[in-house]
């Protein structure tokens, strides 16, 4: 069986990824989605390609490639839906487990948008995994693992365009701090967003006196 998989991955670097990287827009799609689905490749480095070679669309290449991976991602998250707790618990000990429960619980969004903006060595597919587990919602994963992604390589692509494709190794090289940076900035933008849409929305009683202007922004029913 290994020596299958094994022949199977050597065949796929040599003819099916070099076939598929000749389509563009639509063969960084493929690759993300393959990525994310279940042969591993170096994304990033692939991307870097890319966009090095076709600066004016590099932030399509990023978006189309958030896509494909959103869309490869479905695998792993549907094997979660289906009834993958106990294969979870074999990968995390139950602490984990029960942190990754909380951490749905209280903000599913961020909680598969954040793993998504990291480089590798992130587990990734462990969160898109325990997204299906914990039974989030198709329409909101996709969304966060789509902005997720995007912002992840519209980084790496400012990065390319600024220092050239050696970029992508100082990313690996320094995947610790990177990992730590954009999930400060994401923190951060939150914090913004969420502050921006608290001050937006009005108190109660101002809504009732719009309502009810003329007893006092009170209900008269009351």
């Amino acid at each position: 069986m290994k020596r299958f998989f094994a022949n199977l991955t050597s065949k796929w670097k040599l003819l099916i990824l070099p076939a598929l990287l000749k389509w563009g827009l639509w063969g960084v799609a493929a690759v993300a989605l393959l990525d994310s689905s279940s042969i591993p490749v170096p994304m990033d480095a692939i991307l870097g390609v890319y966009v090095w070679n076709d600066k004016r669309h590099f932030w399509l290449y990023c978006l189309m490639a958030s896509v494909g991976s959103a869309i490869g991602g479905l695998v792993p998250y549907g094997i979660g839906r289906a009834g993958g707790e106990l294969f979870l618990l074999k990968r995390v000990n139950r602490a984990r487990f029960d942190e990754l429960r909380t951490r749905f619980e209280k903000q599913e969004f961020l909680a598969v948008m954040i793993p998504s903006m990291l480089p590798p060595p992130t587990p990734w597919k462990v969160f898109v995994f325990a997204a299906g587990v914990f039974e989030m919602r198709v329409a909101p994963y996709m969304l966060a693992v789509c902005a997720g992604r995007f912002v992840r390589w519209m980084v790496l692509s400012a990065l390319v365009l600024k220092l050239g494709p050696g970029a992508v190794d100082l990313v690996a090289h320094h995947a610790l701090k990177a990992m730590l940076v954009v999930g400060v900035l994401a923190l951060v933008a939150f914090a913004w967003w969420w502050m921006k849409i608290r001050r937006r929305k009005p108190p109660a009683s101002s809504a009732l006196g719009e309502v009810f202007p003329e007893n006092g922004g009170k209900d008269p029913e009351r």
